[in-house]
């Protein structure tokens, strides 16, 4: 197991490649289960929740072969099998695989997912939408089961806007008989990105992107080559880092309109956005201002960059409020804030930081992905060495991070756990 060091207070200059979108690529890999020929993935981040995908396809009887960031699926021996354990409790994103062996198979039993821990996140607005297309749906032993004679198109309206949901009941509703309309459906890039798989593919998809979502279910649906569409979060998390640190730092790769949010408050706080048609160049200018976060759902601010915000918001001078809208549990990254020197007060939803914090190195651990981020973009401010465990976290979301910002001119690198070091965080 590693731990990544930073050696803080040094300036990020040059120009940084976004890789391919992660919430994308987790529900594009279950969604080559639904076609009957060969599905070409291209621009996969090279994160370790796509292998876990790949092999959750080679045990359902698929071959995958990954090679950089292509990812080649031959689908046409996958079979129904059960999935209670192992991997698929790895990710939450393991949910995906429900909606599309339901759709592909008329039945599935997928275990109860994993992922970063931040709260309840209930799936009852993913069964709601399965049972509304016919299947009958049964929790037991801490796996799903599904199970449909046929599945039949509805009018589905989802109670609360969910990203997870709305892809995975049109996972399921692609090869239904009739048409599914999904109502109050999340907006979010990654769904257009699974609609545009999905359309490639044969479905006939409509109005991904806004809130009605139209499906005229097909009756098989073929292989294609997709290219999986830039990264917003990982955008995002540098354009903070250069916020923080930067001396001049072009982020590439990017769509700036899925950015708009982010830049608006950076802008906000007095940081220097240069925005061309596929980069950002981002330049510190002088004190940065506080300011006040509220995250919401697409297009507002994303509640996956309210944790590496959190810790910018503590150089600025004066004081911020942060509130997550989306996730009560998403405040974790705050006690280890604390121990590097931030004054940050949690009141229920919200985070209050007082600025001008003088952060300091100091140990401390990844809670979940984001709050892994945010423990980065400290540990380039502070003063002194930061050591970060439980770095597999960040791992799960980020592409060669300490490669990518090593060329940016920071001083971070990894190292392995020592016995004692082990022993301290499996107790912990």
């Amino acid at each position: 197991m590693d731990k990544i060091l930073i050696d803080g207070g040094r300036d990020l200059e040059g120009t940084v490649q976004i890789s391919g979108a992660k919430n994308s690529a987790v529900a594009l890999i279950p969604a080559a289960i639904m076609a009957d020929s060969t599905v070409t993935i291209d621009n996969l981040p090279e994160i370790s929740d796509v292998g876990i995908l790949k092999d959750l396809l080679e045990e359902i009887g698929g071959t995958a072969e990954l090679s950089g960031d292509t990812l080649v699926v031959h689908p046409e021996k996958m079979f129904s099998m059960p999935l209670p354990n192992g991997k698929v409790k790895k990710l939450r994103a393991s949910y995906y695989l429900m909606g599309a062996m339901l759709g592909k198979f008329k039945k599935a039993v997928i275990g109860l997912p994993g992922g970063c821990n931040l709260g309840p996140r209930p799936i009852d607005q993913h069964i709601k939408g399965f049972e509304a297309l016919g299947a009958k749906v049964t929790n037991e032993q801490g796996a799903i089961y599904l199970q449909a004679d046929e599945l039949i198109g509805n009018r589905i309206y989802l109670d609360v806007v969910s990203v997870g949901a709305t892809i995975n009941i049109m996972l399921a509703a692609v090869k239904a008989k009739g048409q599914t309309i999904i109502e109050n459906a999340a907006k979010e890039p990654e769904i257009i990105d699974v609609a545009t798989l999905l359309s490639s593919m044969g479905a006939r998809i409509k109005g991904a992107g806004t809130n009605v979502i139209r499906i005229d279910g097909v009756d098989t649906l073929h292989g294609c080559r997709h290219s999986i569409i830039p990264d917003r979060i990982e955008a995002g998390t540098y354009m903070i880092f250069a916020a923080a640190m930067g001396k001049g730092v072009t982020v590439d790769n990017v769509i700036p309109l899925h950015l708009e949010s982010l830049s608006s408050k950076l802008r906000e706080m007095g940081v220097q956005l240069e925005v061309g048609d596929d980069w950002i160049h981002i330049s510190k200018n002088g004190e940065l201002k506080p300011i006040d976060v509220k995250t919401l759902v697409y297009p507002g601010f994303a509640t996956d960059l309210q944790q590496p915000m959190t810790a910018l918001l503590t150089q600025s001078e004066g004081s911020s409020i942060v509130t997550d809208t989306i996730y009560n549990a998403r405040f974790k990254h705050i006690d280890e804030l604390r121990r590097m020197g931030a004054s940050i007060k949690v009141e229920g939803r919200s985070a209050l930081i007082n600025g001008s914090s003088n952060l300091q190195g100091a140990k401390v651990r990844a809670t979940d992905l984001r709050a892994g981020a945010a423990l980065i973009a400290a540990g380039l401010v502070a003063d002194g060495v930061t050591e970060i465990t439980d770095v597999y976290h960040i791992d799960r979301g980020y592409t060669s991070i300490v490669e990518k910002l090593t060329s940016l001119g920071a001083k971070i690198w990894r190292e392995k756990l020592t016995e004692a070091e082990l022993e301290e965080v499996n107790n912990s």
